[in-house]
């Protein structure tokens, strides 16, 4: 008989230990995004700035085809993120990682970085001077946020209690219309509701799943 088969008296071994799931890609998204924020901030002004837009999920690139600016500009942001948001942007990234597996919970945060940018995109275009093109057409549009919000809105819609989760995703679409509502409103506070939506969407149809099954 085999050391991993036999009974000790009193006890029993399980036949398999699950280890605990431990998120990966999550900090080194993140430490990757914070690491590229301190290399783009030693490059002279005007050299940053054109770096920035030209991974930006603006207008000007989006109406010239420039699609692959949706994914690089989720690799980007205009300045180190602040420690605290940093901690909270791993936390719900790895949280989701360690939840659903590093496919879906990627899946998750592009679908709402993707699609909240082209939300944007498609309620600007009509609406801003592009030849020439004026400041927002050329608005540099780039980070990790419209991501994080979807993951957040996701993570909330997903939680196992009908009421809380109900009280969750709510609660966040609150939070993120309120900005909307204000007259110094910005494309990006727009952006941020609509990621946000689009991950509740998310959550509610894998609760929905998950109920079923």
């Amino acid at each position: 008989m085999s050391v991993s088969a036999r009974r000790l008296p009193g006890r029993s071994v399980p036949a398999r230990v699950r280890p605990a799931a431990v998120p990966r890609l999550a900090p080194l998204y993140v430490g990757a995004v914070q690491l590229g924020a301190y290399a783009a901030a030693r490059l002279p002004g005007r050299r940053r700035t054109e770096l920035l837009r030209a991974h930006s999920t603006n207008v000007v690139n989006l109406r010239a085809g420039r699609w692959r600016t949706l994914a690089t500009s989720a690799l980007l942001v205009e300045r180190p993120l602040p420690l605290p948001y940093a901690a909270a942007l791993l936390t719900v990234l790895g949280t989701a990682e360690a939840r659903w597996g590093v496919r879906r919970a990627a899946g998750v945060f592009a679908a709402g970085h993707a699609g909240a940018s082209l939300l944007v995109y498609a309620g600007l275009r009509g609406r801003v001077r592009t030849d020439p093109p004026d400041a927002t057409a050329r608005a540099v549009d780039v980070g990790v946020s419209y991501g994080f919000h979807a993951t957040l809105g996701a993570l909330a819609a997903a939680v196992p209690h009908r009421r809380t989760r109900a009280v969750a995703a709510t609660g966040l679409l609150a939070l993120g219309a309120l900005p909307v509502l204000r007259r110094t409103r910005t494309f990006t506070d727009a952006g941020h509701l609509a990621a946000t939506a689009l991950g509740v969407l998310c959550g509610a149809g894998s609760a929905r799943r998950a109920g079923s099954s």
